[in-house]
């Protein structure tokens, strides 16, 4: 739902409306910001919880490593999914005491030494291509590893986050199963997980026991498996009001595939599904301007900050939170100050007639957001504030 009225009241329990004086007060102080509110992370964690079939969840740590973020999790027994040593040596800096059994590591087209780290540092390595066996197969000898394997089809929204089907370069195809399960067997490695993830934003509940019927198969081929790992990528929804996942049906579609297949513990890895609804990221209008039949309103950042929509064409809320009561009259294109003409947050949103320096909210930024920012044009990146 655009802002083309005054909200209902299901609109007004979402978190930044209902915390609204205090982002406005935030917004005082700073020009561009991302918030976090905490208590929504929690209640996205107490819903996997209500989960039966998944035994584990582990947070795709890309998605945010904010500290506070991470200690948070950490403190509600959520473990962790790293894709670089990076992310590993930041997870256990933030969180000192944290366990290594709590790390799943899964490179993707790594460089060796990525491989000879995780032995050495005795973390779990997950192998989503032929080649280590094939090239380093000294590195698994007697390793117990996990595999991820293409289920065959991708979802998501666009086709930079679908990450499975021949045109994904994350998996081993199914094709190449016998001569993987020959190289395992040469290396000496023991094969204890399969792990699969087939996009971000996955609306459809039911795809998941696809997913997981193809996992329990290919599982059958490796006697001491003990864990499908089902990735990620439950879809969040990116509008007020809009449909939210249905993780009852998810449960269920599972729960029937694990009573097929009861030898197997059910492991899910969301990232944007736990982080992305509990950040916004807060700016200011900077300048109005008036092209043909087109209305423009300029923000302080750009995709330096943001980059989801001019990557994935994603789309945000927005809101001009110092007007929000007031009627959307205005079809207008939110756009930033990055010398790109990509540089575009929002196109034909309705909005109230804006003025400069009213504050806008671009909402369901907790996920993909800071984390792939950069300072392209030299511009600062926003801080960070928990609240």
């Amino acid at each position: 739902m655009t802002q083309q009225e005054p909200q209902s009241s299901s609109a007004e329990s979402v978190w930044w409306l209902s915390r609204r004086t205090e982002l406005l007060e935030i917004a005082a102080r700073q020009l561009n910001a991302y918030v976090y509110d905490l208590q929504t992370i929690r209640q996205s964690v107490q819903r996997l919880r209500g989960l039966r079939s998944i035994d584990r969840v582990l947070y795709a740590m890309k998605a945010n490593f904010n500290p506070d973020v991470l200690r948070l999790l950490a403190s509600l027994d959520v473990d962790f999914e790293c894709v670089s040593p990076g992310e590993v040596e930041h997870l256990l800096r933030v969180v000192p005491d944290l366990e290594k059994t709590r790390i799943l590591f899964t490179p993707n087209f790594a460089p060796r030494e990525d491989y000879q780290w995780s032995k050495d540092f005795g973390i779990q390595v997950t192998l989503d291509n032929l080649y280590p066996l094939q090239a380093w197969p000294e590195y698994f000898s007697g390793q117990k590893i996990f595999l991820r394997v293409d289920p065959g089809a991708g979802y998501g929204h666009h086709k930079h986050v679908k990450t499975a089907g021949n045109h994904s370069k994350f998996g081993i195809p199914r094709f190449e199963i016998d001569e993987l399960v020959s190289l395992v067997d040469k290396a000496g490695a023991d094969v204890v997980g399969i792990h699969a993830h087939s996009g971000s934003g996955i609306p459809e509940s039911g795809s998941w026991g696809n997913v997981a019927t193809e996992l329990a198969r290919i599982a059958a081929r490796f006697p001491n498996v003990a864990v499908l790992d089902l990735g990620g990528g439950l879809g969040v929804p990116d509008r007020l009001g809009g449909t939210p996942f249905d993780l009852q049906a998810m449960d269920q579609a599972l729960g029937e595939v694990k009573a097929q297949f009861p030898a197997y513990q059910f492991w899910l890895e969301p990232g944007r599904y736990l982080v992305a609804e509990a950040g916004v990221l807060l700016t200011h209008v900077t300048q109005l301007k008036g092209k043909g039949d087109r209305r423009y309103i300029g923000v302080g950042t750009g995709m330096n900050a943001l980059i989801r929509p001019a990557l994935y064409d994603a789309f945000h809320e927005i809101v001009n939170l110092t007007r929000y009561d007031e009627p959307a009259t205005e079809t207008v294109n939110i756009v930033g100050l990055i010398c790109e003409t990509g540089d575009t947050f929002g196109v034909d949103r309705k909005m109230p007639p804006s003025r400069e320096n009213d504050v806008i909210v671009i909402a369901n930024t907790g996920a993909y957001g800071r984390v792939m920012s950069s300072q392209y044009n030299l511009r600062e990146t926003p801080p960070e504030i928990v609240i």
